[in-house]
């Protein structure tokens, strides 16, 4: 038991917003019901076919783009605070719409907006905790905040999963509450974090750079490497919530989304008990060399469902994949902060988070169509060939700083 907590020691002496972030993170996850069983959604309630629901997924992602760019522009401009609380309160609106309505493409139009605007305040999140940070606590303060948004995540889909069928005015409302709360909550005590760091920061890549978002990127090659090879973990990750509930309702009818949000609350789980753990493990290795490894753990748990579909493969996969997922969290932004100038983190994540986040919304469309030629097995062995092939491009990058001694 005391070696247990002594893990935990990893999140003393953080940063007491980061506190504050996390306990938000996890209210507002305890409540997201909505895009965990988006899929089951658009097929189930609404009607749409696979390809169709694959479709209206990935319009979802391109709706983010505008208003990711914007909210990072914008979060370099006037503050990180502003740009998470106001798209909260909006798309808390939007999603309470949706208790009032009966299932039908308007409710779509709904969510895909609620969730577009929503991610305007993701740069903003991300450059909140970056400013408030250094590199020597980074890396335990983006694993907190993520351990708090997936303490959440270990009840949300599962109640989730129950409103279902017969609550989802229900599914709505509490789904909107919760984001609501969420934002008060960072409203009341947090406090504005951007003029202050512009002026203190002490790290040299860090620094106010006075040249355009567009250059400071082309001088940084490698954060736009990483990036694109991070679309191909993206890609992979995206069928957790596309390819697994379609395949479940494929092999378990009418319990799809029940055993959906039981795997769902699995992966909480994990990440509750492993993120201290793999945190304090990883945390001396090079960011690259983590990513390298979490790339490989997601091969290796997707690819189990290309060839098994007994129940326990489904729970050995999320198992494996999770534990991918925390070690590519605890070093994909501390890696993008530690690069990136203090005036430019909005912009900077913006930007490389659409080009990650291409694959999470460009990977249902191309699963989608595939499931009209080739088996599910079939497609969870392309999506593990995917992510084999960036994780390899993620250790030549690793190989390609040394030798250079590149560090941008």
């Amino acid at each position: 038991m005391k070696k247990f907590k002594n893990l935990y020691k990893t999140y003393e002496g953080l940063p007491k917003e980061i506190y504050i972030i996390s306990i938000a993170r996890f209210i507002n996850a305890a409540g997201m019901f909505i895009f965990p069983l988006l899929t089951l959604l658009l097929t189930k309630k609404i009607g749409l076919s696979g390809a169709e629901a694959g479709f209206w997924i990935a319009m979802s992602g391109v709706s983010t783009i505008p208003m990711s760019i914007i909210g990072g522009h914008l979060t370099d401009i006037i503050g990180r605070k502003k740009i998470i609380i106001i798209p909260n309160i909006i798309a808390a609106i939007l999603f309470m719409s949706c208790s009032f309505i009966e299932p039908s493409m308007l409710m779509v139009y709904l969510i895909i907006a609620g969730g577009a605007v929503l991610n305007a305040s993701f740069p903003a999140m991300s450059s909140l905790i970056g400013d408030i940070t250094t590199p020597e606590n980074r890396n335990a303060s983006f694993s907190l905040s993520y351990l708090g948004n997936n303490l959440g995540f270990a009840v949300g889909p599962l109640v989730g999963g129950m409103l279902f069928n017969n609550h989802l005015k229900l599914f709505f409302f509490i789904d909107a509450l919760t984001t609501l709360i969420a934002a008060i909550i960072i409203f009341a005590y947090v406090k504005e974090t951007y003029f202050e760091a512009k002026e203190n920061t002490t790290s040299e890549l860090e620094k106010t750079n006075t040249e355009s978002v567009f250059k400071v990127l082309l001088t940084r090659k490698t954060l736009l490497i990483f990036s694109l090879l991070s679309f191909g973990y993206h890609f992979s990750y995206s069928q957790w919530s596309f390819l697994m509930p379609i395949h479940l309702e494929s092999l378990f009818t009418d319990k799809g989304a029940e055993y959906f949000g039981m795997l769902a609350s699995l992966n909480g789980l994990v990440v509750i008990i492993f993120t201290p753990l793999i945190t304090a493990l990883l945390s001396k290795l090079n960011d690259l060399t983590n990513a390298t490894i979490g790339g490989l753990l997601y091969m290796i748990g997707f690819g189990i469902l290309g060839f098994f579909e007994m129940k326990f493969a489904f729970v050995l996969c999320v198992f494996i994949f999770t534990l991918g997922e925390i070690t590519l969290v605890i070093s994909t932004m501390p890696y993008i902060t530690n690069h990136t100038p203090v005036n430019h983190r909005g912009k900077i994540n913006s930007i490389l988070n659409i080009i990650m986040g291409a694959g999470h919304f460009i990977g249902p469309v191309i699963v989608g169509k595939l499931l009209f030629t080739i088996s599910i097995p079939s497609v969870w062995k392309i999506v593990s060939f995917v992510v084999f092939l960036s994780s390899i491009g993620m250790y030549i990058l690793q190989i390609y700083e040394k030798n250079t001694n590149t560090k941008v």
